[in-house]
């Protein structure tokens, strides 16, 4: 009874609270980019040519690149989840590495975009951007308050997944044991969907 009583004890904690815990988390991601979003809504309606202008200075070409790496990340990681449901350790440990490449990829180009707006003197209080109009400081304002939020969870997101390989390399997750791998998952497609939205609000803009 009590080895019984164990096991549905971690199934409950396991399949329930975990990932209704996820879900809440997620949740709270979601308004505190949504609010986010909004304030970009109202102030590129309230300036809209002036962020239209801010946009062309965008690295278009290297903003796609990046959306095409995110994605891809995710459907590896996707496959990384079914791999480790169906049993493949060595798989799910290939594509986990994978997705894990990808994400400092997208780092790595992210930060030398940054890099490059700020040799140019385009960065928040610097006295290029205090120069010139309010929407446009506005504009690069929210550029780096959100695309340095979402790199920071990108960064995170690395992190939550090196500590699922090692796990699964210590043979801590099997096809009866995986929703941390699921969750990480889960948290990694909240960073890509994130990006799907910010690629054309600060990269497309019309």
């Amino acid at each position: 009874m009590n080895e019984i009583g164990e096991a549905v004890l971690e199934q409950h904690r396991d399949y329930t609270g975990a990932k209704v815990g996820m879900w809440l988390f997620l949740l709270s991601e979601i308004l505190l980019f949504g609010g986010l979003f909004i304030l970009y809504s109202a102030y590129r309606y309230r300036y809209p040519v002036e962020f239209h202008q801010a946009s062309r200075e965008m690295e278009v070409f290297l903003g796609t690149i990046n959306t095409l790496i995110l994605q891809t990340s995710a459907l590896i990681m996707t496959l990384a989840v079914l791999a480790i449901r169906k049993g493949n350790r060595r798989l799910t440990a290939y594509l986990l590495a994978g997705t894990i490449a990808l994400g400092a990829v997208f780092l790595g180009i992210k930060v030398s975009e940054w890099l490059t707006h700020i040799e140019q003197g385009i960065y928040p209080q610097s006295p290029v951007l205090l120069a010139r109009t309010k929407g446009e400081v506005l504009f690069f304002g929210l550029y780096y308050t959100m695309t340095g939020l979402h790199g920071l969870h990108v960064l995170i997101g690395i992190c939550v997944l090196l500590v699922m390989l090692i796990f699964l390399l210590r043979g801590k997750f099997s096809p009866s044991r995986f929703v941390p791998v699921e969750n990480s998952g889960l948290y990694w497609h909240l960073v890509d969907i994130i990006w799907i939205f910010l690629y054309p609000l600060f990269y497309l803009i019309t």
